[in-house]
């Protein structure tokens, strides 16, 4: 069973190469890991094995509703493929957010790496301006200048909808809600303490060795979120029904 509540959840994806009939493969490992309303960090769930889709995702979501979470008010992740239609389905009022470290890092890869210092610099005018409307305005004036230097914006702006959910909050909220760093943290714990395993035997093996590892993470998961009072108390302000201050 898990709380009815988590204010913030991140869902992210880590690749092992698993033995399956013989044939190697490279699976995903979609971990779910929440914040719940006291600001502590928990992993709800891991899925191995299957291929992205909203018919996927929709499963996973309805899990978490069958194991008694009612609602979730912000997703943060990557652009998984599905993953903001079954969020619109199973929780509706959920606020999606794109992980802004993901959209930076898929800019750059595309950019020679003398370009990489100033474009990354430039996108800070972006993501760490005051209003929505100002990084908005920055982002065109920002798309015309690199344009002529045959670096394409475009993702950008083809996902502002998803970008710019967090402009609404204070900084220590959204230091929380634009990137997946916690789940990224996470993630390189468990390649951590399975990097002696290139393959696994089998998937139920991986789903062993992944079940262990969080039990070992998570006993040293003892404390909240720094200033998660400021954080919590701005989303009872968003969310007057659906937070519950007492």
């Amino acid at each position: 069973p898990l709380d009815e509540i988590y204010p913030i959840l991140y869902i992210d994806a880590i690749h092992y190469s698993v033995r399956d009939n013989g044939i190697i493969k490279k699976l995903a490992a979609y971990v779910i890991l929440g914040i719940n309303t006291m600001g502590r960090k928990e992993v709800l769930s891991i899925h191995v094995g299957a291929n992205e889709s909203a018919k996927y995702w929709l499963s996973v979501l309805n899990e978490l509703k069958n194991r008694g979470v009612k609602d979730i008010l912000i997703l943060c992740s990557d652009g998984l493929k599905g993953l903001k239609e079954a969020i619109g389905t199973v929780y509706p009022s959920t606020e999606f957010q794109r992980c802004i470290v993901h959209m930076i890092r898929n800019t750059l890869q595309y950019v020679s790496y003398k370009d990489r210092k100033e474009l990354a610099q430039d996108l800070k005018q972006i993501y760490q301006a005051s209003t929505e409307e100002i990084g908005y305005n920055n982002l065109i004036e920002l798309q015309e200048k690199w344009e002529k230097r045959k670096v394409s914006l475009d993702n950008w702006i083809n996902n502002w909808d998803n970008i710019q959910p967090f402009f609404k909050y204070g900084p220590e909220t959204r230091k929380i809600m634009y990137t997946t760093n916690a789940i990224e943290s996470l993630n390189n714990c468990y390649k951590k303490l399975n990097k002696g395993r290139r393959v696994f035997p089998t998937v139920q093996a991986l789903e062993k060795s992944m079940y262990l590892s969080t039990k070992m993470i998570t006993e040293k998961w003892t404390s909240r979120y720094p200033n998660w009072g400021v954080t919590i108390a701005e989303l009872h302000t968003f969310f007057p029904d659906r937070v519950i201050i007492n």
